[in-house]
């Protein structure tokens, strides 16, 4: 039996709380443009004007999200990745400790799913075709990860983890 090794990409989509952040970013530096421009210190203005807008760049940089999953002979690594330029792993696991895998809309094992402390959210950011939920302990709290594995993710995973513990939808 040889190593496995697998990855995926999964872009999370905009949401109107996004689009809301980044309009109000916009419009503060243009606030702030205007407020600063009725100042008699115009040369010191711009200045302040050119910090906000590289600060506001900066912060639209973090709305967009991108996680990448990577299966690696039983470890199941997720890293964040913010404007395709800055990576952090934001979870590292063997998939052996997972106590059960279902698809999100799975109603046989939502019960499974219900008033756990911690929800971490790795996928798309809706319900989808591909969207399943994980329940693992971590750091001694019970905690559902939500995860879009493509199809060749979730094979990798499945030869992994026992049969009973993982429900792949029909």
């Amino acid at each position: 039996m040889g190593d496995v090794f697998n990855e995926q990409i999964v872009k999370r989509k905009q949401t109107m709380m996004d689009k809301l952040k980044r309009v109000g970013l916009i419009l503060a530096v243009i606030l702030l443009f205007i407020l600063i421009m009725l100042t008699p210190a115009a040369n010191f203005a711009a200045v302040i004007v050119f910090a906000a807008g590289f600060g506001a760049y900066y912060l639209m940089s973090f709305l967009r999200v991108e996680y990448e999953y990577i299966f690696t002979n039983g470890e199941l690594d997720i890293d964040i990745i913010y404007n395709k330029s800055r990576r952090k792993r934001v979870f590292s696991s063997m998939v052996n400790k997972i106590e059960i895998m279902a698809h999100i809309e799975d109603m046989n094992h939502a019960g499974h799913f219900s008033g756990v402390a911690q929800i971490n959210n790795y996928g798309i950011g809706e319900n989808g075709p591909d969207t399943y939920a994980f329940l693992i302990n971590i750091s001694g709290k019970q905690t559902k990860v939500i995860i879009d594995p493509n199809e060749k993710m979730l094979r990798a995973i499945a030869g992994a983890i026992p049969r009973s513990r993982l429900h792949i939808k029909k």
